[in-house]
C-alpha cells in the first residue's frame, strides 16, 4: 500500500476515482530526513485510499499507465521487491525486474553505468536496493530523467519500510503526535531504525532508542549530529536501560 502511495506521490494525485490529498511534487525518495510532516501525512492518507483499491474485485487503477518502473536489486529481497512489483502492476505500470546476479554487474559494469543504460532505455522510475550506503543518492545525482526510490541502501536508510511502520502504527493506534515510540536493538547497523527515527520524530512522536551503548551511533545521540541540530531534537532520546526506556511506551519496536 505504501509503495503504491509513493508512486502516486511522484507521479499523480488521482487514483482510479479514489480521491485523497495531493502530495507536493517529489522526484526522488531517498530517505525521510528531507520529508516534511505534510508530505508524510499525505502519503499515509494515500495509503488508506489504496487499501480500499486492494479490497476491490479488480485490483487495477490507471494511475501509472504508460510508465515503466525498474526494480534494480543488488541484494536478496522477498517482501520489498514483491511489494514494489505488485504496486507497479496495480497502478498499471510496466515493471521490469533486474537482479545483480545475471546482469552486466557480473561482467564488471558499475552501478552508475547500469543506471545510465536503464535511463537511456526510457524508464520512468528506478527502485534500487544496494549493499552500499549512498547508492541511491549516487543515481539521483547523475540521472536527470528518472525518479529514484530507495528500497534499502547499506546501513543507511530504508524509507519505504519506515513509512509502512508509520502507517501501521497510525492505522492501529491513531495520531502519532505525542506518542512514545521505543526502538530497541542495534541502531548502528539498522537502516530501518535510521529511517524510523526520522519518520516518527517528524510526525511528532517522542522517540526513545534503547540498546547497548556500543551499538548506538553517536550521530543518533541527542547531544550530537543532525538530529540534535534539528527542530525536533527534543523528541529523540537514548536510554541504554531497557526497563526504564519502555516505561509508558505506546509502541515498542
Amino acid at each position: 500500500i505504501v509503495a503504491m502511495s509513493l508512486s502516486r506521490t511522484i507521479e499523480t494525485p488521482e487514483i482510479g476515482g479514489v480521491q485523497g490529498p495531493e502530495p507536493a511534487p517529489r522526484k526522488h525518495v531517498l530517505d525521510l530526513d528531507d520529508f516534511s510532516q505534510e508530505e508524510i501525512s499525505a502519503i499515509l492518507e494515500s495509503a488508506r485510499s489504496m487499501k480500499e483499491v486492494l479490497g476491490r474485485d479488480i485490483k487495477k487503477v490507471p494511475a501509472l499507465r504508460g510508465k515503466v518502473v525498474v526494480t534494480l536489486f543488488y541484494e536478496a529481497s522477498t517482501r520489498t521487491r514483491v511489494s514494489f512489483e505488485e504496486a507497479g502492476k496495480v497502478l498499471s505500470a510496466d515493471v521490469i525486474n533486474i537482479s545483480a546476479s545475471g546482469s552486466s554487474t557480473e561482467k564488471g559494469e558499475s552501478l552508475l553505468n547500469t543506471g545510465l543504460t536503464i535511463q537511456a532505455m526510457g524508464v520512468d522510475t528506478i527502485v534500487i536496493r544496494h549493499p552500499h550506503s549512498g547508492a541511491p543518492h549516487l543515481l539521483a545525482q547523475h540521472l536527470d530523467k528518472v525518479s529514484i526510490i530507495n528500497a534499502g541502501d547499506g546501513l543507511h536508510a530504508h524509507p519505504t519500510q519506515a513509512l509502512l511502520d508509520l502507517y501501521t502504527v497510525q492505522d492501529k493506534l491513531g495520531s502519532l503526535e505525542g506518542m512514545k515510540v521505543v526502538i530497541v536493538g542495534d541502531m548502528l547497523h539498522s537502516r530501518v531504525a535510521h529511517s524510523d527515527i526520522w519518520g516518527f520524530a517528524k510526525m511528532g512522536a517522542k522517540v526513545v532508542l534503547s540498546g547497548p551503548a556500543t551499538l548506538m551511533p553517536t550521530d543518533l545521540m541527542r547531544t550530537s549530529g543532525d538530529l540534535a541540530r534539528s527542530s525536533f531534537a527534543s523528541l529523540v532520546e537514548v536510554d541504554t536501560d531497557l526497563d526504564r526506556a519502555i516505561e509508558g511506551a505506546d509502541v515498542v519496536m
